[in-house]
């Protein structure tokens, strides 16, 4: 008798355990959280005061690469001045002088430039106000004069040049600001020197999204497929264009590191 009292309880209790286990898990009733539960108030964001839009200045917090005066923020490919020429508060490709460079090297960053292809500009294709911008010295973002100029797409003004074609074009016409704001997110290699994290750009111009946090492939290669280099931060370079078309000039010109 003992034992099957025994056995009768074990049972009850297991039973009583398998429908415990069987039971729906309760879920956290929304009426007794407060407000406060989904609020927090840290990191505080840095406060940065915005550009005067009537002035074209720069945020509180940029780094000014050209502020109308001179190229003192720049070098040539070799290391000395950059001889482009400055005048009436922007300055102008100097095509006998070659590629300039920004001194400073940067990492990830929100980079404002502004560009304008003359007025009397010739050519067609890329040889039509050719130029270019190049992230941390290795990723070109296609400056080119795409008003009324076709070309190959992954090509044209605002491309990242040989792989990637914007959405669309929005290019003012010749003697008319163009504005880039172009935002970069660079590489993190693994020891083997692939990406662990490829570099993505988003770029907008004049107000328009061209390309929206796209994974760049590797190097601009004018010939081939792009190449994986491993590499730490670089430089913002300007290209010099051999086309013979009438350069093109830059102004308010400055970059926030991220």
């Amino acid at each position: 008798m003992k034992k099957l009292i025994l056995s009768a309880i074990a049972l009850t209790i297991a039973v009583g355990v398998s429908a415990q286990g069987q039971r729906p898990q309760q879920q956290p009733d929304p009426n007794r959280m407060r407000p406060g539960m989904t609020e927090f108030y840290t990191p505080v964001p840095k406060v940065v005061t915005p550009g005067d839009i009537t002035t074209n200045s720069a945020p509180s917090d940029a780094i000014v690469l050209f502020d109308g005066k001179d190229l003192s923020a720049w070098s040539g490919r070799g290391g000395g001045p950059a001889e482009w020429d400055v005048h009436d508060g922007v300055f102008t490709v100097n095509k006998k002088k070659g590629d300039i460079q920004t001194r400073q090297h940067f990492n990830s960053f929100q980079l404002h430039i502004e560009w304008c292809v003359p007025e009397n500009i010739t050519g067609e294709s890329q040889a039509r106000g050719n130029s270019g911008v190049f992230l941390q010295g290795m990723y070109e973002i296609q400056i080119l004069d795409c008003y009324n100029n076709k070309t190959y797409t992954n090509g044209q003004t605002g491309s990242i040049y040989k792989q990637s074609t914007p959405l669309a074009n929005a290019m003012r016409k010749p003697g008319e600001w163009n504005v880039y704001d172009i935002i970069y997110n660079a590489p993190v290699f693994n020891a083997d020197g692939s990406y662990r994290v490829p570099p993505t750009v988003t770029v907008i111009h004049n107000g328009v999204l061209l390309q929206n946090n796209v994974i760049i492939r590797g190097t601009t290669e004018y010939i081939g497929h792009p190449q994986v280099k491993k590499h730490g931060a670089g430089p913002i370079i300007l290209q010099s264009h051999g086309d013979p078309s009438e350069p093109i000039s830059f102004r308010n010109i400055w970059i926030r590191e991220l």
